[in-house]
Parts: C-alpha cells; structure tokens; sequence
C-alpha cells in the first residue's frame, strides 16, 4: 500500500512547489510582512501558514492592516502592481513624464487611486529624481514614485 502511495505524494507535492514558484499569492497579513522580499516556495508557505495560524490576513482585511488594504479592493497590492506596470511600460512613462502627460500616468495615477493632473505633475517636476539617469530599473523608478506622491 505504501508503495501506491509514495508516487501520489510525490506527484502532489511536485505539483504544489511549481504553483507556489509560479505566483506569489500569499496576499496581506503579518506571514506576508514577515517574508516579503524572500522568494521561493518554502517562503511563500512559512508567509502563509503564519496568516493563516496568527489570523491575520482575516483580522488584516477587516480592518485595514498587516499589509491588506484598507479599502477591501482585491488588488494584489499596489506597489506590486505599480511595479509590474513600470517594469513593461518604462520607457513610455518616461517620455510621459517627462511631457507631464499621457497614458502611463493616466493607469499609474488610476493604480494609486490619485488624482491624473497631480499624479502628472509631480512626475514632471520630480523627473530627475525618478531618472537620475538611463540605468536606473523598474524597481528603483517604483521606489522613487512612491517616495514622490508621498511629499
């Protein structure tokens, strides 16, 4: 019987930790705080068993905290979500940017739940800190975005 089995459980775990590399979907909550950054199945499953034993991402989600957003939208959490958007759109939004207007600011601007005029003008007059120069990445632009509309 144990031999039956051992090829069933191989199979499911196999299956498991090539969904768990394929999409990290461990949402809000303090596992998902505690293991942000970390990439793998084993993190994504210590982030998960953490909210799912703390009760966290439900408490997270009623209320607004450890991550989750305050508003209920399912969202994927938006600095991801700004993150995706730059990291395929990076060259458009620059020269957006650099215009004060155009298409990336007006999605960008509808990702931060912000106002298209502001969101374009704080792009334009902060440009040289968003594009200190050409090798700056999707990653540090997110981080300068957010650093903008936050002042």
């Amino acid at each position: 019987m144990e031999k039956i089995w051992m090829p069933v459980v191989a199979a499911v775990l196999a299956f498991s930790v090539t969904e768990a590399q394929a999409v990290d979907s461990t949402g809000c909550g303090l596992g998902s705080m505690a293991w942000r950054g970390v990439s793998g199945p084993e993190a994504q499953i210590l982030a998960v068993t953490t909210n799912t034993s703390t009760g966290s991402q439900t408490f997270g989600i009623t209320f607004g905290t450890s991550g989750c957003d305050p508003n209920g939208r399912v969202t994927g959490g938006t600095q991801k979500m700004v993150l995706r958007f730059v990291e395929n759109n990076m060259e458009q939004y620059a020269l957006d940017a650099a215009r004060g207007e155009g298409e990336t600011l007006d999605t960008l601007a509808g990702l931060l739940n912000m106002d298209k005029r502001i969101f374009a003008a704080k792009s334009q007059q902060n440009f040289a800190l968003i594009f200190p120069d050409g090798n700056v990445d999707a990653v540090y632009i997110t981080n300068k975005i957010f650093e903008v509309i936050k002042a």
